[in-house]
This record gives C-alpha cells, sequence and structure tokens, in this order.
C-alpha cells in the first residue's frame, strides 16, 4: 500500500473518529482548560481572577466559537432539536480536527526542505495515534504543537541546505511579524513553547546573516518585535477584560503568573514529581515507541561522529566550522532532543507535554534515501495506543454523562419537581456542560469525590438521602441519587447498604488509578470490572436491606 493511500485512509478515520465520538478520557485538562471554562459550567482555578494562569484567548477561539455557532443554529433552526451534548463534545473536537489538518500541510512544506521523504512523513504523521487522539482534542498541547509546525515553516524558508548556496533569500516583510507574533501566541498559550521554539530562532537568526555574531543576531531578533508587540497587546487586552471585574479594570499578564506559579517547586508538587529522565525514558516511548528510538539511535550516531571530528580538529576549530549543524538530520535531532532537555529540568513531567515533538520526529524518521523501518511495529504500537487512549481509558465516563443526560431531562414524574445528585467517585472529573443544565427546571447536583475511602463514601450517601427538601424526609422534592463509580470499586458502593434502583454499565471503562486484577479478567465477570457503573440508590431505613435489580446495559 503505497504511503499516499495510507495518509489519505488515517486521515479520513482522523475525521470520522472524531464524530463517532472518541469515548476514551485521556486527561482533565482536555474540558477543564477550555470547554467547561468557554461554557460557564466551571471555572478551574487557573481560570480565576486571582489566579489567571491561562490565557483565554485560544479557548474563546476554539471552544468558545464552536459554542457560539451550536446556539447560532439553535437559534435560527438549523439545528434538529435542542443542542445536545454529544453536540457539546463532539463541536470543539471537530474544530480542532480540522486545525489538526494543518500540521500535515505544514508537513508537506517542511519535508523536501529536511531531505524527508514527503508522503512517508505524512504516513508517519496522520497513523500517528498522538495525532488521532491528541490532536482532535482541546488541549492547549495541541495548540502549541500546531504553532511550532509552522514556527518551521516559516523558519525552514532561510534555511538552505544546496552546497552551492551562499546566502538564502530573504523572504517578505510580514514573515518577521508573523513569526514574532507566532512566537508571543505559542508563549501565551503555554509559556514552555519557548523550549520548543529555542532551536528554530536559533537556526532564524545564524541562516539569515553572513557573519553570525551578537550584534548581527540581535538585530535579527528586533525584528520579531513589531509582530511580537501587537499580538502581546491582543493577548493581554483580552485576557485583561476577562478576568477583570465590572467595577475595577486590571492589567493581566497569564504568562507571568503561570511562570510565577509553576517555579514553585511545592505547587508542582502538588500535580505530582518525577525523574528527571521520565521525559526521555518513558513518555517518549510512550508517545512515539519505535520513531523515539530511532531518534535515540540517530542522536547516538551523531554523537560518536561528533566526537570523532573533535578528536581529529579540536573542540574550537570543529564548531567554527560548523560540523554540529552541517546538515538537516542533525539540525533535526536539536529540534528533537534540546525542548526535551528543556522540559526534563521541571519535575512535573506528563507524557502530553511532548506531543508538538511529533513533527520534527516524523521529518527526522523519514529520510529520503531509506524506506520506513519497522512498519509492522509502528501499525501495532499506535494500534494499541489509540484503543488504550481513545476508547478504554476512563472510556465510560463520556458515554455515561450521555446517559445520565437523558436522565435529567426527561423526569420520571413530570408534575413533580426532581432534584438530582450525580456523585462521581474514582473518576477522572466529570465535565459538567455535557450534561447540558442551563435551562433545565430541575436541580442537579454534581458531586465529584475523586478517589476517597469507603467511609467517606458511605457518610456522604448517608448526608444526600437525608436532605430536607426530599420527600422522604417530608420535603416537597423527589430525589434521585446517582453514584458512578468504576466497577473495581462497586464493592465500596454495596458496603453503605443501600437499596438499589437501578444499574446501567458503560462499557469498556479502564481505570489504572483502581486497575482490575488479572484474576477478575479470567472470571466471567469481566466485563463488569471494564464498565463504569451508574447505580441509583434509594432512601436507606433501619429495616431495609440492598436488593439488587438486573443491570441495564444501554
Amino acid at each position: 500500500m503505497s504511503a499516499r493511500v495510507l495518509w489519505g485512509s488515517f486521515s479520513l478515520l482522523r475525521l470520522l473518529w472524531c464524530l463517532l465520538p472518541q469515548t476514551g478520557y485521556v486527561h482533565p485538562d482536555e474540558f477543564f482548560q477550555s470547554p467547561e471554562v468557554m461554557a460557564e459550567a466551571a471555572r478551574p482555578w487557573e481560570f480565576l481572577p486571582s489566579s489567571s494562569c491561562r490565557t483565554v484567548v485560544f479557548p474563546l477561539l476554539t471552544s468558545g466559537s464552536a459554542f457560539w455557532l451550536l446556539r447560532l443554529w439553535e437559534e435560527w433552526g438549523l439545528w434538529p432539536g435542542p443542542v445536545s451534548g454529544y453536540a457539546l463534545l463532539a463541536g470543539p473536537r471537530l474544530l480542532l480536527t480540522a486545525l489538526s489538518f494543518a500540521l500535515d500541510v505544514a508537513v508537506y512544506h517542511l519535508a523536501p526542505l529536511w531531505e524527508a521523504e514527503r508522503w512517508n512523513a505524512l504516513a508517519l504523521l496522520s497513523g500517528s495515534y498522538v495525532t488521532l487522539v491528541f490532536y482532535t482534542r482541546t488541549f492547549s498541547n495541541a495548540i502549541e504543537g500546531l504553532l511550532l509546525a509552522w514556527l518551521l515553516v516559516l523558519v525552514s524558508r532561510r534555511v538552505v541546505w544546496s552546497p552551492t548556496a551562499e546566502q538564502p533569500v530573504p523572504g517578505p516583510w510580514w514573515h518577521s511579524w508573523l513569526l514574532g507574533g507566532i512566537v508571543v501566541a505559542g508563549f501565551f498559550n503555554r509559556p514552555t513553547f519557548l523550549a520548543f521554539a529555542l532551536v528554530p530562532l536559533l537556526l532564524w537568526g545564524v541562516c539569515g546573516v553572513t557573519d553570525p555574531g551578537f550584534r548581527s543576531l540581535t538585530k535579527e531578533a528586533l525584528v520579531l518585535l513589531p509582530g511580537a508587540t501587537l499580538t502581546a497587546a491582543v493577548f493581554v487586552a483580552v485576557d485583561s477584560w476577562y478576568f477583570s471585574s465590572p467595577s475595577a479594570s486590571t492589567l493581566v499578564l497569564t504568562p507571568a503568573n503561570f511562570l510565577h506559579y509553576n517555579l514553585d517547586p511545592q505547587n508542582l508538587a502538588r500535580h505530582g514529581t518525577h525523574m528527571r529522565l521520565t521525559h526521555l525514558a518513558v513518555n517518549g516511548f510512550l508517545l512515539f515507541g519505535v520513531l523515539h528510538a530511532q531518534a535515540l539511535q540517530a542522536a547516538w550516531e551523531w554523537l560518536q561522529a561528533c566526537l570523532q571530528a573533535f578528536a581529529h580538529l579540536g573542540f574550537l576549530r570543529s564548531l567554527g566550522a560548523r560540523s554540529l549543524l552541517s546538515s538537516p538530520r542533525s539540525c533535526l535531532l536539536l529540534l528533537y532532543f534540546m525542548p526535551l532537555a528543556l522540559l526534563s529540568a521541571f519535575s512535573h513531567q506528563e507524557a502530553r507535554f511532548l506531543i508538538p515533538l511529533l513533527i520534527p520526529l516524523v521529518l527526522l524518521c523519514s529520510p529520503q534515501t531509506q524506506p520506513v523501518p519497522c512498519k509492522g511495529s509502528l501499525v501495532l504500537f499506535n494500534g494499541l495506543g489509540a484503543l488504550f487512549f481513545g476508547c478504554l481509558h476512563q472510556g465510560g465516563l463520556l458515554p455515561g454523562l450521555e446517559h445520565l443526560e437523558q436522565i435529567v431531562h426527561a423526569p420520571v414524574l413530570p408534575s413533580i419537581p426532581t432534584h438530582y445528585t450525580l456523585l462521581f467517585t474514582h473518576t477522572y472529573m466529570p465535565p459538567r456542560h455535557l450534561l447540558h443544565l442551563p435551562g433545565l427546571g430541575s436541580p442537579v447536583e454534581v458531586v465529584d469525590m475523586g478517589g476517597t475511602k469507603d467511609w467517606v463514601l458511605c457518610q456522604a450517601l448517608n448526608n444526600f438521602t437525608k436532605q430536607p427538601a426530599c420527600q422522604v424526609a417530608g420535603g416537597p422534592w423527589l430525589c434521585r441519587l446517582f453514584v458512578v463509580t468504576p466497577g473495581t470499586t462497586r464493592p465500596a458502593v454495596e458496603k453503605c447498604s443501600f437499596p438499589l434502583k437501578s444499574e446501567a454499565l458503560m462499557f469498556p471503562h479502564l481505570t489504572l488509578e483502581d486497575p482490575p486484577a488479572l484474576s477478575s479478567l479470567l472470571s466471567g465477570a469481566w466485563r463488569d470490572h471494564l464498565s463504569l457503573h451508574i447505580l441509583e440508590l434509594g432512601e436507606k431505613p433501619d429495616n431495609m436491606t440492598e436488593k439488587t435489580l438486573p443491570m441495564i446495559q444501554p
């Protein structure tokens, strides 16, 4: 099968899988740094005026614009019926999926400049589960990768690898404006963007002058100021408008607040600490598999060649001859490993922080003179990665929210006011906007208890079933209590001895925080352990014992 056919097939899969949609829940930041904020369902601490660590510009451009279009279509009658949780989930993802094809366009233009085989690079890009899963979701890391790709497109116009070329032809004036704007936009999106932009900017400066000295590089850097200043002014203005109160307006610099928070080791420790080699030894293989191994092998060969050059010519003469930057391959190694090394300086290292490195990696691993090795291993690795992160990981939570949305929007007794309590335990944070609660007459209380202990869960259930407003306590409301928990932690709910009214299973659902035992997977109840359970509980009178009803599998 040709590389063009592979690219077309994976591109179609990218679009269709977005619309299905993917049920895997990779990380709460997908929702709580964009859709939840724009839907005004919840304001995470990063978007509170007291913290203001994240710019609101990109959430407005992505989730905000998607929600605005959905509301517009609903008002004009173009959308069949009211907007559902599915539309609220698929809308922002569809926009990011469309934007992800800007990566393909970038690689199409970059491959010949970096001596990579164009269609092999595109096939590697579109077939990577990082593209299929991460770049189709509202992660700020996906925006970071898009900005890096087009930064490389602008920079590579100056980089001419032909031995006969003396000086690259300078581009139009707006190239430098756009380059400065991309750097600042990436910095406001995630200040770590500077780690990715360092080598491209150095290449842009060095290849743009005949004598790369400090004065020449400073002069080149000043050319970026107009575009950078204009972009920074836009971001500061929008962020200041969003975070300021109606009574008092303040100047908000979200990157400064981000750096102030994350440069404190105690703050990073709250989000988890990792070994410094986690990116190199774990996350690179987790995201890229065989491609990361090929990059390590190429880096080792390049290092050996450099050591031999140092031994024959001496360190200073080798540097003066620019032997370290004598080929596109050596520069691609720097584009890949320099950001990885800089990000490794921080103790908090999540795999998704490295997804922008996919672009230089596919260019590095698709040379024009060699076929792509280990094709079978690549297909197997990316298939397993897409299955795990796109379907299995916390995979029952989003379908579970769709099931609960139908329940709260279709009360059993419409004439009686109903109060719903949705309690989530041992799951990722539930994105409330997918329940589509605005305008709903019945109050819905969403409680996220995280990985709470068993006795705390039972105490909370006792409190929720004895609310004064409920009919069982003499109140006017019909109260319904739902507990959402993985199959591996369902026994904790049973210990609380509440009567079970109904139960629904969402399959598949795998949580690594409470994984199923191997013995349970080999038993006849393996499906129960790989499902998310939605339990409706009743009031617990002193003389009532728990009655288990047949399971409902929607």
